[in-house]
C-alpha cells in the first residue's frame, strides 16, 4: 500500500487516474469541489473508490470544517458554521457550546456519511495568537488552549457518534504562523515554556483516530525542519511528549512551505515517521512521480491505520436538519 492519500480531477475518475490507483494501491483518497456534484453523483464516486481500492473501510476524506473551509454547499448542503461560533458561546454556557458542537459535528457526520465519506478533516486544534496570519482565524474555537480541548472532543464525539473518523489538525499547533504555509514556510520563533499552549489541546486529545501535522518550522524542536519532515518532532513531541499515537498524516505535500520535487517531499515526510501523506491537487504527472518512489506503508502505520477506521463505531440516524435546529438555537444563546 502506498502511504499516500491522493486527490484527483473530476467528477469520476478517468481511465488513466483507475489506471493509476489500481498500480499504485493509495492508502486513501481525499475530495475536493471539483469532485462534488451532486449527492446521486458523489455517492456513486465513494462507492467507485471502495471498489477499486477492495477495502470497504477505505479512507475517504473530505475538508468539510464548516464557514469558509467547506467543499460541500448550497444549493445541495447545508451551510455550518466556523469554529468560532462555538468558541463565543463557550464565554457566556460552555455546556452549552459543548453541546451544540457536538450536535454540529454529529449533524455533518450523518451527511457526509450518507455520501460515503468517511473521513472529516476536523476539529482544528489551533491555538491562535494575536499576531498570527489569518489561515487559521475563524476557523479556531478560541485562543485558551482548555476551551480548545473541550470543544475539539465534543466535536470527536459527534463525529464518532455519525460513523465518521475525525482528524485533529494541525499537530503540533498553527496558531503562532505568521505566514501561510500553503504559501511559504512560517518560521515560529517561540521559546519552549511558550509552546505548552499550543501543544496543550493536542495532550489534551491524544486518543484521536487521527492527527495531520503542521508545515511550520518550531526553532524551539527544530531549527532546521518544519514539522512535518522532522524526525525530532514527530519522535520526540507528537509521538514522545503528547503521546499521540494514532495514524498521522502530513499535511499537503503540494504547499509551498515545502521544498524538493514531490516525490523528495513523500520520501521526506514518511522517513520523518508520518504514516502517510497527503497529496491534494489532483495532477496526474505528480501523482505518478510519487507512485514512482515505490514507498510502502509500514506494518505499524497499517495497523494505525484499521484502528482509526475501526474508531467510528456510530450509526446515528439522526435527521440533519433537525440537528442544525438544535445547534442554532443553542448557537442563539451566546
Amino acid at each position: 500500500m502506498l502511504p499516500i492519500i491522493f486527490g484527483f480531477a473530476g467528477f469520476e475518475l478517468t481511465a488513466d487516474e483507475r489506471a493509476l490507483f489500481r498500480a499504485a494501491d493509495p492508502a486513501g483518497y481525499i475530495l475536493f469541489k471539483r469532485n462534488c456534484d451532486t449527492p446521486g453523483q458523489l455517492r456513486a464516486l465513494t462507492a467507485s473508490l471502495r471498489d477499486l481500492s477492495g477495502r470497504a473501510d477505505v479512507p475517504i476524506l473530505i475538508d468539510q470544517e464548516g464557514g469558509r473551509i467547506a467543499r460541500l454547499g448550497p444549493p445541495h448542503w447545508p451551510p455550518f458554521p466556523a469554529g468560532e461560533s462555538f468558541g463565543r458561546l463557550y464565554e457566556t454556557a460552555p455546556i452549552s457550546a459543548l453541546e451544540a458542537a457536538r450536535v454540529n459535528a454529529l449533524a455533518l457526520a450523518v451527511m457526509l456519511r450518507d455520501l460515503g465519506i468517511n473521513v472529516d478533516c476536523l476539529p482544528v486544534l489551533d491555538v491562535p495568537s494575536p499576531d498570527c496570519h489569518d489561515v487559521i482565524g475563524d476557523r479556531a474555537y478560541g485562543r485558551d488552549p482548555m476551551r480548545v480541548a473541550a470543544l475539539g472532543d465534543a466535536t470527536l464525539k459527534g463525529l464518532r457518534e455519525g460513523g465518521v473518523v475525525g482528524i485533529v489538525k494541525h499537530i503540533p499547533g498553527h496558531g503562532r504562523a505568521s505566514a501561510d504555509s500553503h504559501l511559504e514556510l512560517p518560521v515560529v520563533a517561540a521559546s519552549r515554556d511558550e509552546l505548552e499552549t499550543d501543544l496543550a489541546p493536542f495532550r489534551k486529545l491524544k486518543a484521536a483516530p487521527m492527527a495531520m501535522t503542521a508545515h511550520v518550522v518550531y526553532t524551539a524542536l527544530d531549527p532546521a525542519r518544519c514539522a512535518s519532515v522532522s524526525p525530532t518532532v514527530i519522535g520526540d513531541v507528537i509521538r514522545g511528549e503528547i503521546g499521540f499515537d494514532g495514524f498521522l498524516m502530513a499535511d499537503d505535500l503540494g504547499m509551498k512551505a515545502l521544498g524538493g520535487s514531490f516525490a523528495q517531499r513523500a520520501r521526506d515526510v514518511i522517513a520523518a515517521g508520518c504514516d502517510v501523506a497527503l497529496h491534494c491537487s489532483g495532477d496526474f504527472g505528480e501523482m505518478a512521480k510519487i507512485a514512482e518512489t515505490g514507498l510502502a506503508m509500514t506494518h505499524l502505520a497499517r495497523d494505525r491505520l484499521v484502528r482509526a477506521m475501526a474508531w467510528a463505531d456510530g450509526r446515528s440516524q439522526a435527521d440533519v436538519a433537525e440537528l442544525a435546529a438544535k445547534r442554532d438555537r443553542l448557537l442563539a444563546l451566546a
